[in-house]
């Protein structure tokens, strides 16, 4: 496997080295397409480590993480989920957007995230310890939280918590055109572009324009699509149905290019 891009902007790989080493779970926390995923598979890739990356959402249970009892012929086996795989095999399991799954799912996991490092499986009644190189990561994106959906003291503060945010100007562009081959120029007025939608947050917007739209815009650049076309496509349609924002966030993209 090649090793994936990813930018450090801060001390960010170092932190999350010295969590490794200390067995101590992870928790990332910034705006939607930042890149935190890109992070953990990085260091997945450096660290030498398997990843198991389950995306969080309302359907998911506890049984969809730990595992259940299937059909096989005429008879009943059990079945490891994506966490119980990870525990066994000590590999990085990465719960991206944590918040998104039931509230009941994500207490299963506090038993992994102390000193005991176990996770009991009632169905089968085994109290699974942990690998010594297994590794707990969760995301959560702050921009979302309400009262319905935010990760409880109960379970942030059982992590080591590593913060993201966009890039500025200069980084973002480097990582444009490594990522999709564009020119310094078109990478540099994408970034504006992003830096200068992000701006919007003032006005209600929630996230701003991500990194990682920025990247679907160069690369649709790069397939020959016009630089207006292309953030039209990728950008002001992409981040709202409202209005009132694309045509904002239009009225920058005509501006950086004209």
């Amino acid at each position: 496997m090649d090793e994936p891009f990813y930018l450090p902007l801060a001390d960010e790989a170092s932190v999350f080295e010295a969590a490794v080493t200390a067995r101590l779970p992870v928790l990332l926390k910034g705006p939607t397409g930042c890149g935190k995923t890109r992070f953990v598979e990085h260091m997945a890739w450096r660290l030498g480590r398997d990843l198991t990356t389950v995306a969080c959402h309302e359907d998911l249970t506890a049984t969809d993480l730990v595992g259940r009892y299937l059909l096989s012929g005429d008879e009943t086996v059990w079945m490891d989920g994506p966490l119980t795989r990870s525990v066994r095999s000590g590999a990085i399991c990465y719960l991206d957007e944590v918040v998104e799954a039931r509230k009941d799912t994500t207490v299963i996991i506090h038993s992994l995230t102390d000193h005991r490092r176990v996770l009991p499986i009632d169905k089968t009644a085994e109290m699974l310890h942990a690998h010594d190189d297994f590794l707990l990561v969760i995301s959560y994106n702050p921009g979302y939280q309400s009262v319905l959906k935010d990760l409880k003291p109960s379970t942030r503060q059982r992590f080591v918590s590593i913060e993201f945010d966009y890039p500025d100007v200069e980084a973002e562009a480097l990582i444009l055109t490594t990522e999709t081959g564009v020119d310094e120029e078109t990478a540099i007025r994408l970034s504006r572009c992003g830096s200068q939608a992000r701006n919007l947050r003032e006005r209600g917007f929630e996230d701003g324009v991500s990194t990682r739209l920025l990247v679907y815009a160069g690369h649709l650049i790069e397939q020959g699509i016009p630089a207006r076309r292309a953030c039209e496509a990728a950008l002001v349609q992409a981040i709202s149905d409202d209005v009132d924002m694309q045509t904002a966030v239009r009225d920058i993209v005509d501006v950086i290019f004209p």
